[in-house]
């Protein structure tokens, strides 16, 4: 199952002006692409999420340049880029009991886009949503996007 979870790098950061600046330069440095992120504000302070091609790199470029960074497993549910599409995901998640902590979502090709999601049974969303034959994106496909 762990080829059907992405690692999304999570950092603690001070919420003021040039600190995503900060964080993007050194990842364009160290030549890893951001996929798809997310800011949640807090005060002074925010959460930034984001998916990564090289989540591992990632992880340790940010933590040497001083950030306080943590991985967390989230899903890559692929979907019709169309109306409706997240109703059904929606649908699927609330009929099989399954929380979602958050979610953001990017378009990716061909007519797609890719929601990421954090859930509060990581197993049982897999297991759900094979089931309802809707595609996870794992690490491996998701480095290819």
């Amino acid at each position: 199952m762990e080829d059907k979870v992405i690692k999304q790098i999570s950092l603690f950061a001070e919420n003021k002006p040039g600190r995503l600046a900060s964080v993007a330069n050194k990842l364009k440095s160290a030549g890893i692409n951001i996929r798809a992120f997310t800011i949640a504000e807090s005060g002074d302070f925010g959460i930034i999420r984001m998916v990564v091609d090289k989540s591992d790199y990632a992880h340790r470029v940010l933590h040497d340049a001083g950030f306080t960074v943590s991985e967390t497993s989230v899903l890559g549910i692929e979907m019709e880029d169309v109306p409706g599409s997240m109703s059904r995901i929606a649908e699927v998640f609330g009929e099989a009991n399954i929380n979602l902590d958050y979610a953001y979502a990017f378009v990716t090709r061909d007519q797609k886009a890719l929601l990421i999601v954090r859930v509060n049974d990581t197993q049982k969303a897999i297991k759900t949503l094979e089931e309802n034959n809707i595609k996870l994106i794992g690490m491996k496909e998701l480095e290819k996007i």
